[in-house]
């Protein structure tokens, strides 16, 4: 098939999926098209026996997307420019250290924690697989997914600080967890010697290189915005400041989606109330959130269809479902020790522990980065408990997040817990 006709394929069946959920199902968007697209996954799995090949059409139709490259060099631009183009400067400012230490140390401690816990589960049930490759298992999904979690809130009441704390962790923990991943990468996969030296070297060129980038792109396209009064053209540069952006930031190997995120953050303040009329700004938010909507259902029917490609075992089913309390455990440290740091000099919401514990959805990013791993006995292991737990993440958590928001959240408290 061609490009062309993959892509309206998938759109035929996103708004299928979509309708199906509206009409029948009610589940928020991003939910209830993954659910849909896993029954009919494992529905045509089912037909198997019976002589029906239809799987087989479906896994060479995945087949031919690359997963890896359609989310990290397609989609994830987008989506994450969407979100944060609706992030509050002076809320984000008010929450800075919050969400740099959560999104730093965070991701740094649940790498640690899960990764150690992981090397000796999988030990004790027979998986040989190095401790290089259970940190490197680690990073890729200790990273919160922001397109999982922005479509989840919507509908979520939660705290404004709270919601901020969370939305804030989000957009920045991905790339601060790419980086951490490049870095354990050149050890597990091209078994390097990684010096602290240059480890920090490349944690540097990552982050504070793509917030440079995005926030010196940010700045260009602000001035364009500024000199013109047309919004058929300022939505076609803010286009082009997210695609242009993120290859040009990936080219100079800094962090694509911290540039995006930056950028988004910069243009969605300072460009909108200084360089945008209320003509502009209204269709431009308009044709973000159709944006925004369209992909993140293609994303998450791409994410219900992944489990035809993957090699399911008995074994490895078990790993992945043993290691779903080992992630939450982890996250829960990873949270609880910024928290209890901060709560010293900085209010936290009651419950917010609890809250971000459960709130640190796990979605396609988590898939992707999984499936860039060169093929290996290793990456198999790998792969197959990236999706159990983020098909957990999404379909469980995402579920009762705003249950679980409605019980904790509260008004402030020192602890957070």
């Amino acid at each position: 098939m061609t490009l062309f006709q993959i892509f309206s394929l998938l759109i035929t069946i996103t708004a299928l999926f979509s309708y199906l959920n509206y009409r029948f199902i009610k589940l928020p968007t991003t939910i209830g098209v993954m659910l849909i697209a896993l029954v009919v996954s494992l529905g045509l799995a089912g037909l198997k026996p019976f002589g029906v090949r239809l799987e087989s059409a479906a896994v060479r139709l995945i087949g031919q997307i690359d997963f890896d490259a359609a989310l990290l060099q397609g989609m994830l631009s987008i989506l994450l420019f969407a979100g944060a183009l609706h992030i509050n400067l002076s809320d984000l400012a008010g929450e800075k250290w919050s969400i740099a230490l959560l999104s730093v140390a965070g991701v740094v401690i649940s790498t640690v924690v899960f990764g150690t816990a992981v090397f000796f589960g999988l030990s004790w049930l027979g998986h040989s697989l190095s401790l290089a490759w259970c940190l490197l298992f680690g990073a890729l999904i200790s990273p919160t997914d922001p397109i999982a979690i922005l479509g989840i809130l919507k509908g979520a009441r939660v705290p404004r600080s709270l919601e901020v704390q969370i939305t804030g962790e989000s957009l920045f923990n991905d790339g601060i967890g790419v980086a951490v991943f490049l870095l354990l990468a050149e050890i597990a996969v091209d078994g390097q010697k990684l010096s602290v030296g240059r480890g920090a070297v490349i944690f540097l060129q990552q982050a504070g290189g793509g917030a440079l980038v995005g926030l010196v792109l940010g700045w260009l396209t602000f001035h364009l915005l500024k000199s013109v009064d047309h919004y058929q053209v300022e939505v076609l540069l803010t286009l082009a400041l997210v695609t242009g952006g993120y290859a040009q930031a990936n080219a100079l190997q800094t962090s694509g989606p911290i540039a995006i995120v930056c950028a988004g953050v910069l243009i969605g303040n300072q460009g909108r109330q200084y360089a945008m009329s209320a003509t502009t700004r209204a269709h431009l938010d308009m044709f973000w959130e159709l944006l925004d909507e369209i992909f993140n259902a293609i994303l998450f029917v791409l994410l219900g269809f992944e489990v035809l490609v993957l090699n399911f075992s008995g074994p490895l089913l078990l790993a992945g479902l043993l290691a779903i309390p080992v992630l939450l455990a982890a996250r829960w440290i990873s949270v609880g020790a910024p928290v209890w740091l901060l709560s010293r000099w900085h209010p936290f919401s009651r419950g917010a522990v609890t809250l971000m514990t459960w709130g640190g959805l796990r979605g396609g990013i988590s898939v992707a980065l999984a499936l860039s791993l060169p093929v290996s006995p290793e990456r198999e292991v790998v792969l197959v408990m990236t999706y159990v737990l983020v098909v957990f993440s999404i379909l469980i958590q995402g579920l009762t997040i705003g249950r679980v928001a409605r019980r904790l959240a509260g008004p402030a408290a020192s602890p957070g817990r």
